[in-house]
C-alpha cells in the first residue's frame, strides 16, 4: 500500500529483525525501483564525517578534500535513501536533516550552490524514538517528520510460525553457498531451533544455520550439529516435561564441560550395546 507513495517511512524493531530487507522491498515495489537504493548507517560513521557523507563536499572544504564528492542524498536522487540507526545521528545533524526533508534541498560541505533533490526517505532504528525524544536525545520535530508511516517489525520469538520457513530457506541458501547437500533436518534439531528464544533474531538464526551446515557431515542436519547452548536448552526443556535418567546423565556431562557431540556419541554407543545384549539374550546367543 505504501510502496508507490513518496511518504517517509520509519521502521522500528530489534536488531536483526530485517529492517534493511523491508526497506529494500519497499524500494523494489515502488515506481523508483529502477533508480538507486542508497543506504547509510548513522551509527557506523564518526560524527565529524557524517555531514560530508550525507551531503558531499567541495574541493578544499577541509584538509584532504582534494576533489569534490557527492553525498548520499545526491546519489539517491529520484531513488530511495535508507537511513539506518537514525537515532544515533548527532543533534547538529538532526537539524540539517530536518531542513533537507522540509525543503528537499541542501548545500555540500564547503559549497554555496543549493542542490534540489527528489528522494524517498526510509529511516530505521532499534531504539524507542518516542522515549529518545522525551529524554532529549532526539528532536521532536524530526521524529514527527520521520514517523509519517511507522512499521514495526516484531522479534522472531513473537513470530514463531515464520521459523520453519526461515530454517528451510537458510538451509537451501547455505547448501548452495557451502556446496553442501543437506536434504532434511532431524526432528530433534528442528524442535531445538523452534524452542530457542533467538535474542539476535533472524540474523542470529542465519549465522547459526550457516555454522551448523558447515559442521554437518551427513545429509541430515542433526542436533549435534547445532551450537551446544541451543541443543542443551532443548534437552533441558524435554527433561522438565518428561524426566528421563539418560537425559539427566547427558545434562550432567554437558555441565561438566564435555562437548555435546562427544556426549551424544557415547550415549548412542551405550544404548546400542544394551540393545545388542538384549537381542543376544533373547536369541540364546544366535548372532544370525
Amino acid at each position: 500500500k505504501i510502496a508507490l507513495s513518496p511518504s517517509t517511512i520509519l521502521l522500528t524493531g530489534e536488531s536483526g529483525t530485517g529492517k534493511e530487507l523491508v526497506a529494500l522491498e519497499i524500494h523494489r515495489n515502488s515506481d523508483r525501483a529502477s533508480k538507486p537504493f542508497i543506504k547509510i548507517n548513522c551509527a557506523a560513521i564518526p560524527h565529524s564525517l557524517i555531514e560530508s557523507e550525507l551531503f558531499g563536499y567541495e574541493k578544499g572544504a577541509f584538509t584532504g578534500a582534494v576533489n569534490s564528492k557527492p553525498g548520499r542524498f545526491e546519489l539517491a536522487d529520484k531513488g530511495t535513501l535508507f537511513l539506518d540507526e537514525v537515532a544515533d545521528m548527532p543533534p547538529e545533524m538532526q537539524v540539517k536533516l530536518l531542513r533537507v526533508i522540509q525543503e528537499s534541498e541542501f548545500e555540500r560541505v564547503g559549497g554555496l550552490q543549493t542542490t534540489k533533490i527528489d528522494v524517498r526517505l526510509v529511516a530505521a532504528t532499534n531504539k524507542d524514538l518516542a522515549k529518545e525524544v522525551k529524554e532529549g536525545r532526539f528532536r521532536e520535530d524530526l521524529f514527527y517528520r520521520l514517523n509519517v508511516v511507522p512499521i514495526h517489525l516484531p522479534p522472531l520469538r513473537d513470530r514463531r510460525m515464520d521459523l520453519e520457513h526461515l530454517i528451510y530457506f537458510f538451509i537451501r541458501k547455505f547448501n548452495e553457498k557451502l556446496q553442501k547437500q543437506i536434504e532434511a533436518i532431524d526432528p530433534m534439531a528442528l524442535k531445538a531451533l523452534m524452542r530457542f528464544g533467538w535474542p539476535g533474531n533472524v540474523r542470529q538464526l542465519e549465522n547459526v544455520l550457516e555454522r551448523a551446515l558447515l559442521m554437518s557431515e551427513e545429509r541430515i542436519l542433526r542436533l549435534t550439529d547445532l551450537p551446544t547452548d541451543i541443543a542443551a536448552q532443548s534437552i533441558d526443556a524435554d527433561n522438565k516435561e518428561d524426566a528421563d535418567p539418560v537425559i539427566d546423565r547427558v545434562i550432567q556431562a554437558y555441565q561438566s564441560g564435555e562437548s555435546f557431540k562427544d556426549i551424544m556419541k557415547r550415549q548412542t554407543q551405550t544404548l546400542e550395546r544394551e540393545i545388542i545384549q538384549r537381542a543376544l539374550e533373547q536369541n540364546e546367543g544366535n548372532i544370525t
